[in-house]
């Protein structure tokens, strides 16, 4: 069987395409809109979607990180980076999509939602006409669209996670975050909007501890709500983490070859690697669709 470095350097090989040009073709045919969400804040969200982002880009994949978090610019802390325009502009007309992209590392493109995410509630049909032919353009450049949404069960975090093609829950051992992250999943499944959701589990001693909290949860929701998690995987512990967030600089850049890296590398694999998931059963068009509908009436919630 190859190792992660062999599959990685075969993945890299493979891709022809330069990370800093937009107007490239992307790698696949497909584009694979993924909310990333959580029961409760704190439990590394953010940091998960941005090196789990920046290792995706790595093996070839062009990537846009849709900030929807209303409250927290994490996102911009934690990358170093400031964002000079929001999907705001986007609303009023005067930018397109592509024109609001901040260039993060290995040609990662970030979507600031800014004040244009309080906006979304109340969206008149001119503007969600021109919100839904822009986002629609980002089937040309993106493989993956990760949506990293605020934490909790706010009507604004329910919309974007109802309106992906898939979903990523982000949980810890801690027992309120496991609690919370059973609320989040019997609410989004009980709509019958999602019947899968994937889990990934934080901050953990190591593998058994890992086992133990995805067995639990997934016990309680195969019982109670007749939904089978998927083990995504999980992440250790790690002072590397907060010596990133300081330096302003991802672990899977500063720390390549550190455990916790690795970590994210075999889960991105996990990901490209998984035909059953991909947007061509789904479609993009799909999620086109879920978020006008969504976002006209003002949400499911």
């Amino acid at each position: 069987m190859k190792d992660q470095a062999e599959k990685l350097r075969e993945m890299i090989k493979k891709s022809t395409t330069s990370k800093n040009d937009i107007s490239l073709k992307k790698r696949t045919n497909t584009t694979r809109v993924m909310a990333i969400t959580s029961g409760k804040g704190g439990v590394g969200k953010t940091n998960f979607t941005i090196n789990l982002a920046i290792s995706l880009s790595k093996l070839g994949y062009k990537v846009v990180i849709f900030d929807a978090d209303i409250g927290l610019a994490n996102i911009d802390i934690i990358l170093g980076v400031t964002p000079k325009h929001t999907i705001a502009e986007v609303l009023d007309g005067n930018k397109n999509i592509t024109d609001i992209m901040t260039e993060g590392p290995n040609g990662l493109k970030i979507i600031a939602g800014g004040s244009g995410i309080a906006q979304l509630a109340q969206l008149n049909n001119e503007q969600l006409d021109i919100l839904t032919a822009q986002l629609a353009k980002l089937e040309e450049y993106a493989d993956f669209i990760l949506i990293d949404t605020g934490a909790g069960l706010s009507d604004t975090v329910l919309n974007f996670v109802n309106v992906a093609n898939e979903v990523i829950l982000v949980t810890t051992p801690e027992p309120t975050s496991l609690t919370d992250g059973y609320a989040m999943i019997k609410t989004i499944t009980s709509k019958g909007k999602h019947q899968k959701i994937n889990l990934l589990v934080n901050r953990v001693e190591d593998n058994k501890e890992a086992k133990e909290v995805f067995n639990k949860l997934n016990m309680v929701t195969n019982r109670f709500l007749k939904i089978n998690m998927e083990n995504l995987g999980y992440l250790y512990k790690s002072d590397l983490v907060e010596d990133s967030v300081k330096n302003q600089k991802p672990f899977i850049i500063l720390y390549p070859n550190s455990n916790i890296s690795r970590k994210i590398n075999g889960i991105a694999l996990t990901i490209a690697g998984d035909e059953n998931s991909k947007s061509n059963e789904i479609g993009f068009g799909k999620f086109i669709s879920k978020f006008k509908t969504i976002f006209s009436k003002g949400g499911y919630f």
